[in-house]
């Protein structure tokens, strides 16, 4: 797996396009793509950028051998030229892209690609899988966390993730959006994210007894002692044989018990119980954690119980992003260049979500003197904001709509990644991008964030660019 070389991880209509690309002599010409997506999962407020370092790495890695020259030999549809255009390739595009981490929103380009038109068909693929996968995850996560309002969320998904990347990549993505940890020991050998865990039904079965399993594992790890309490009967059996160990096993070693799991049953009333009957036993200390099929609804209604838990393990929702199993990116042109002038392109559908924004674009964040954003706008690259001056901001499909705002400050949120071809970037750690999100989450107001019906955060074009996008409707409309 470490050693897999992925540059064939493309769509086949990427390489038939650049072969006509190659074939009609424009493969040079100079366009601009840009990465969006349409709609946020779960009817959410808000969606998180993940994934970035995955594609710094792919595109850096990109390089067609001997094999895979062969292999595109044997489709006998490809010009021996273009096959040695591909022998020779070299990235030589510009990338521009948010920060991981940042909170993204509908239709505002959250990676650009301006280069050589060839290269950016090429890399169209790998970015979106990498994008839209930990994208999805990073935002699902964020809104666990969220719910769990400020208990620890623990990655549970490893075994129950659509593979063995969507699993490493998921818990990466989980960890940015605040989850503390993961089951999957790769992740902590790879990425240096806690990986925690303690055991299984299995582990208590194979003992005569549930106390001998108990008290097995306490002699084991006395200082790291969490005890599975729901393989029998958790109020009769487990957490009366948790104390019984707490007190006859850990408490001679000057140990304490660190906590219980329950996995099963009815989560709300068990673990009111458990609380109950830990503290009367003097192990107030002792911390419940739970687990069993939860997602962020469900963390929810725990809460609004009374639920008694310091910890959630959230395996399968999370890592599979149940409820949406989709991050909807896409990757589209807007821009060409043509005697060294960008030229704007657009698509235009019937579907107004659907028509795109044309041109080179740059996306500013506006945040108000108490450092809570309050709108994107989306302008041309070549386009800066006044922060000293009062600004309109009004909204693109209904411009009557607007406001005038003042007392604000902006920033622009497309950094450049390559430069040429070369990177430009400063890979931050999974630390730093951990802590980017928290800072840039916490900037967005609580009516965003809401699980059901969330505030529509607004992202705005420049008077610009709205009449740019105006200008190319009434062109090509027919």
């Amino acid at each position: 797996m470490e050693n897999r070389k992925l540059t064939m991880l493309m769509d086949f209509y990427e390489l038939t396009m650049a072969n006509g690309y190659f074939k009609d002599h424009k493969h040079q010409q100079i366009a601009v793509f840009d990465v969006f997506f349409r709609s946020i999962p779960d009817k959410g407020g808000y969606a998180i950028f993940a994934g970035l370092e995955q594609v710094i790495e792919y595109i850096q890695n990109l390089k067609f051998g001997k094999d895979e020259i062969k292999y595109l030999k044997s489709k006998k549809i490809f010009d021996d030229a273009f096959l040695t255009y591909l022998e020779n390739f070299k990235f030589t595009s510009d990338v521009y892209a948010m920060k991981e981490g940042t909170p993204i929103f509908p239709h505002e380009p959250i990676l650009v690609v301006k280069g050589p038109i060839i290269e950016c068909q090429l890399i169209e693929t790998m970015i979106l899988l990498t994008i839209n996968h930990q994208s999805l995850i990073a935002t699902k996560s964020a809104r666990i966390v969220y719910a769990a309002k400020g208990r620890s969320v623990i990655e549970f998904g490893a075994r129950r993730a659509h593979g063995y990347d969507a699993s490493i990549y998921g818990a990466r993505a989980a960890y940015i959006s605040g989850v503390v940890g993961t089951s999957n020991t790769y992740v902590d050998f790879k990425y240096n994210i806690p990986a925690l865990g303690t055991m299984a039904h299995s582990y208590i079965q194979s003992y005569d007894s549930e106390y001998e399993a108990f008290k097995s594992y306490a002699l084991t790890y006395p200082d790291s002692c969490v005890l599975l309490v729901d393989t029998y009967n958790t109020l009769k059996q487990g957490i009366p044989n948790a104390i019984k160990v707490a007190k006859e096993v850990l408490l001679p070693m000057g140990k304490r018990l660190k906590g219980i799991r329950l996995d099963s049953g009815d989560l709300a009333y068990l673990t009111i119980e458990a609380r109950r009957m830990l503290d009367e036993a003097g192990l107030d200390d002792c911390k419940i954690t739970v687990s069993n099929s939860l997602d962020e609804y469900l963390i929810k209604e725990l809460i609004h119980q009374g639920a008694r838990i310091d910890t959630f393990g959230v395996g399968e929702r999370l890592v599979t992003a149940r409820s949406e199993a989709v991050f909807g990116g896409v990757f589209k042109l807007s821009a060409v260049e043509n005697d060294g002038v960008l030229e704007p392109k657009i698509k235009i559908s019937e579907n107004v979500q659907k028509t795109t924004t044309p041109g080179f674009k740059q996306v500013y964040r506006f945040y108000d003197k108490d450092c809570m954003a309050t709108a994107d706008v989306m302008t041309l690259f070549d386009e800066e904001i006044d922060a000293s001056k009062p600004y309109h901001l009004f909204d693109p499909n209904f411009p009557w709509k607007s406001k005038e705002i003042d007392n604000y400050h902006v920033k622009a949120l497309l950094v450049p990644v390559f430069e040429k071809g070369k990177l430009v970037y400063n890979i931050p750690s999974l630390e730093e991008i951990r802590a980017h999100f928290q800072k840039e989450f916490n900037a967005l107001w609580p009516a965003v964030l809401r699980l059901e019906n969330p505030h529509e955060y607004y992202v705005d074009l420049s008077e610009k660019l709205w009449a740019l996008k105006q200008d190319l409707i009434k062109k090509y409309k027919v």
